[in-house]
């Protein structure tokens, strides 16, 4: 196909009655002769199931008119002809709808001149657009915190108890739509990180993300927003001062002043470690200074800790200064008990490495880990940089390792702090995996039991069952296993079931000297809970039972696909 043979085209025949009428015109457009334009969508790529989108497609080219072809469809989607902007720029704008999760919506635009206009250019990079459905919202959350550094390093994290196989990451406002394939689950949750690079002022915005399945276009509903601010970008350093003083006693009346000599608007109050986002106070004029006053009142132990300020401006509200100094709050007199966790999680791989966190107090001078609860510690940090924390690394995790954990602190004086909570750390990979499997199957009608089996012929102490996703990856069921026909088994009731029992599981086994150390985990098993009782089925009638069959094949389906996608991540 050359430019030549670009043009419109009819067909015709022959009949004792002689010609027939032509037919409906076929438009040849032969592409490729141009430089490509640009195709975005307005306002963005991400479009609720059932509603409309914008596209734009534009050149600094001058061409006479656009043409949007949606991938999959053979036929000229549209054509319009340009619109000169304000920029000089020609454009047009193409609405399309109702935008349905039947499959994706990918689309390509190209540019052509008034003169020929069936030779038009290369086609523009392609825009998906990520159709959202009502399915479960995964979590967003900043590895680094909601408030970061200009020059640091960002990268978001979107994870999900659902068992997604892709993640796509949205800012607000913004026309890319990166996108991730899923990480191997840990801890029972199935994820994946977006490294964004180097923290600049473009960083700072709004962001969601949606979990989808490789085998289908429809993405979750949105996380909740994560709001990412930038600090050190405002020429200001606020100070940060405390009424009546850094020591209260439980239930008395705080008041965080936040002040700076410069002119802005807004103020923002930030707690170390703290999952809510920062709090926003209008400023106020003071004597000589702007100023916002955060009141706790009254306060409880859980508001000691350690707080910084910022200044900000509402044109631009996720740009902040620079921090102030950090104060410390403790409230009634006593040292506040240390906080213990381990990252990137309590489960651990054997041979991978684990970092065991303490956090305490600023005024620490050192910190102390024990392990199953010993009277001397088993190693000792010093914070570094005037931190609250010390982190105690492990290279590579062995069977060794695995315990309860506790830390604490010296602070002023030489007083030796309350330990914090225990932290049990599991090393798994230790032996081959059990077998896993469900009676009497792994579809359920809610209110309905099931048994899950897990067995194996290496290993003779509990046996653990861990559902992915739970908010705490540590609470399990174990049981102790008998012997059936030549292998160790442990029998899981799962009953009366409803739909929160539904989701992935695994287990693994371990040895009664050390139930600390699991082996490699089982296939994962997925446990569909559907709310189709008899009652249901009787209503419904014999299409309503043509429906649940088919749910429950189509469910399979997806059963056996996860399987197969495991195994060639296993």
């Amino acid at each position: 196909m050359t430019e030549h043979d670009a043009g419109r085209y009819r067909c015709y025949y022959y009949s004792l009655d002689g010609w027939s009428e032509p037919s409906d015109p076929l438009e040849l457009v032969v592409t490729g002769s141009y430089s490509k334009p640009s195709l975005s969508a307005l306002p963005s790529p991400v479009v609720t199931s059932g509603g409309n989108m914008t596209l734009q497609c534009g050149s600094r080219g001058g061409f006479y008119r656009f043409l949007l072809i949606k991938e999959g469809d053979h036929r000229l989607s549209w054509a319009l002809d340009s619109q000169t902007q304000p920029s000089g720029q020609p454009q047009a704008l193409f609405l399309v709808g109702l935008v349905t999760p039947g499959h994706r919506w990918t689309f390509r635009c190209y540019g052509c001149y008034r003169d020929r206009p069936q030779v038009c250019s290369h086609p523009s990079d392609a825009l998906e657009l990520l159709v959202t459905g009502e399915s479960g919202k995964p979590s967003l959350l900043s590895q680094q915190g909601p408030i970061v550094a200009s020059g640091q390093s960002l990268t978001l994290q979107c994870r999900s108890d659902v068992g997604y196989d892709r993640f796509a990451l949205h800012k607000e406002g913004g026309r890319d739509l990166p996108q991730s394939l899923v990480l191997q689950p840990q801890a029972g949750l199935s994820q994946a990180h977006f490294p964004l690079g180097t923290v600049s002022s473009s960083h700072g915005g709004r962001y969601r993300c949606y979990g989808g399945y490789n085998l289908s276009s429809e993405w979750s509903a949105p996380s909740d927003p994560l709001d990412i601010l930038v600090a050190g970008w405002l020429r200001d350093t606020p100070s940060l001062t405390v009424q009546p003083g850094p020591r209260v006693a439980s239930g008395e009346n705080v008041t965080l002043l936040c002040q700076s000599q410069s002119l802005w608007d807004t103020f923002l109050l930030s707690k170390e470690g703290a999952a809510d986002p920062p709090l926003r106070l209008r400023s106020k004029p003071g004597a000589q200074q702007y100023q916002a006053e955060f009141s706790l009142n009254p306060v409880t132990s859980a508001h000691g800790g350690t707080y910084r300020c910022y200044s900000s401006d509402t044109s631009s509200p996720f740009l902040l200064s620079h921090p102030s100094e950090p104060l410390e709050l403790l409230v009634s007199g006593d040292i506040p008990k240390p906080s213990i966790w381990a990252d990137p999680g309590p489960i651990v791989t054997n041979g991978s490495p684990v970092t065991i966190w303490c956090q305490g107090s600023l005024q620490a001078s050192a910190y102390g880990l024990y392990k199953e609860r010993g009277s001397e510690p088993w190693a000792t940090r010093i914070p570094q940089n005037s931190s609250n924390k010390a982190g105690f690394f492990i290279g590579a995790m062995t069977p060794s390792h695995a315990g309860l954990y506790q830390c604490a602190y010296y602070t002023t004086g030489d007083i030796l702090s309350e330990r914090s909570d225990p932290l049990l750390l599991v090393v798994t990979g230790v032996g081959g995996p059990p077998s896993f499997s469900a009676q009497p199957g792994p579809v359920l009608a809610s209110g309905g039991n099931v048994s899950l089996s897990c067995s194996s012929r290496l290993t003779s102490g509990p046996f653990h069952l861990l559902k992915e996703g739970g908010a705490d990856p540590t609470r399990h069921m174990a049981v102790v296993p008998r012997m059936h026909a030549g292998r160790w088994q442990a029998i899981f009731p799962l009953g009366p079931v409803n739909t929160s029992h539904g989701g992935t599981y695994r287990c693994y086994g371990s040895s009664s000297s050390n139930p600390n150390v699991w082996s490699q985990p089982s296939a994962p098993l997925h446990i569909e809970v559907t709310d189709y009782t008899v009652e249901n089925l009787i209503r419904m009638g014999a299409a309503g039972l043509v429906l649940v069959v088919l749910g429950v094949l189509l469910f399979q389906a997806r059963n056996d696909t996860r399987r197969i996608h495991d195994a060639a991540r296993m």
